[in-house]
């Protein structure tokens, strides 16, 4: 079956997850995708555990659908070899320090003499501009430095990162955005692009309501845990068996919440008729829930959000995250197997079309082990 990006060809010099995560998108959505990588090994990831069989599950999340092949790029022969690729190629994906790919021969000016086609999306720590465009930047960095872990964590304790690299995947949905928009911009004009992306833009562009807040009324927003800053009650309650997250996101949603809670007298009582004046009161609100949720385990209270459609979840460890009943419905868990590490699991890409294609075809690949069938074939498209 016929996949969007059939024949569409991707060299990924990228490393890490930034960057590797958004070419493994477009790998499922067809295109070819090969990683060009050192001789000797250029991703950190593969050394960092836990392991499958001597494989990195941390590498093997963000690189399944693509072929690696080895060059040393610091040497002419490999920059040959490279620029040979280029010719055929219709994008270069790469994460390399700010000036490294210029100093190599390999800037967008150079490589779109090879092929004026070429599409170009170079994922660095802070863009090519800028007094801090040379130095690295790694997503615990950018989240800090973007105000991220200012606004995460509770009242009392400190900043707190997200335990999830952020930065990096909010990058790589953005390597897809900018990489399909050139494509088609490609299609109109028969003309590559250069796409200068920087984890603390992404970072900084989603902050979203909390820039927005802060740029047009000053104010700012604080840590406040699972609270929310401008909305009330939204946050974790602990009900008869741990916690359970409820949203309340509009006074009509507080009237039903109060009915489900059987205490409609909070819908008219002044202190809690608005959301603003919930938020002046919030304390003394939360603590009037507290004592009702504690008298149900979160199931029973989730039965009960669902009945009077109020937003509300429980509080999952990863573990019952990946086997609550909707995950599994959904078909979002595959397996592949490759011939040198058995088989590994993962999660699958979350779109789902009606007609479009989306396949798992190869396992993420060990280092160099499409290099022969480079030399045979030269990779023809």
């Amino acid at each position: 079956m016929m996949q969007p990006l059939e024949n569409i060809r991707v060299l990924d010099l990228s490393r890490v997850y930034a960057a590797p995560a958004g070419s493994m998108m477009l790998a499922d959505l067809g295109a070819e995708v090969i990683r060009v990588e050192h001789p000797n090994g250029s991703d950190s990831m593969r050394d960092w555990g836990p392991f499958l069989n001597d494989q990195s599950t941390y590498y093997l999340c963000a690189n399944r659908n693509k072929k690696s092949i080895t060059l040393d790029l610091k040497t002419n022969e490999g920059r040959k070899k490279f620029k040979e690729l280029v010719k055929d190629a219709d994008i270069i994906l790469e994460n390399f320090k700010t000036g490294d790919m210029t100093r190599m021969g390999l800037s967008y000016e150079e490589l779109k003499k090879v092929n004026p086609r070429i599409i170009h999306c170079a994922v660095t720590g802070f863009g090519q501009t800028g007094p801090l465009a040379y130095e690295p930047g790694f997503d615990p960095v950018i989240q800090a430095m973007s105000g991220l872990m200012h606004v995460t964590g509770s009242t009392e304790g400190e900043a707190t990162r997200v335990g999830v690299p952020i930065a990096d995947i909010l990058t790589s949905q953005y390597v897809v955005i900018g990489i399909l928009a050139a494509l088609r911009m490609r299609d109109q004009t028969n003309e590559g692009q250069f796409i200068d992306l920087a984890l603390l833009d992404v970072q900084m562009s989603s902050l979203a309501n909390v820039a927005s807040a802060f740029l047009n009324t000053g104010f700012a927003s604080e840590r406040l845990g699972n609270r929310h800053n401008n909305v009330a009650p939204y946050q974790v309650f602990n009900c008869a068996d741990g916690p359970l997250m409820i949203c309340v996101g509009t006074d009509g949603q507080f009237q039903k919440f109060c009915l489900m809670m059987e205490h409609e007298e909070w819908a008219k009582d002044a202190r809690f008729m608005t959301n603003t004046m919930r938020k002046q009161n919030e304390a003394e609100l939360v603590k009037m829930i507290t004592n009702m949720t504690m008298t149900k385990t979160r199931d029973e209270w989730i039965v009960l959000l669902h009945q009077y459609k109020i937003p509300g979840g429980r509080v999952n460890t990863v573990a019952e995250a990946l086997e609550q009943p909707q995950f599994m419905a959904r078909d979002m868990i595959g397996e592949i197997e490759h011939e040198q590490y058995g088989k590994m699991k993962f999660v699958k890409n979350p779109l789902k079309f009606s007609s479009l294609n989306i396949q798992y075809k190869l396992a993420p690949p060990t280092l160099g082990e499409h290099t022969n069938e480079f030399q045979k074939s030269s990779l023809p498209k």
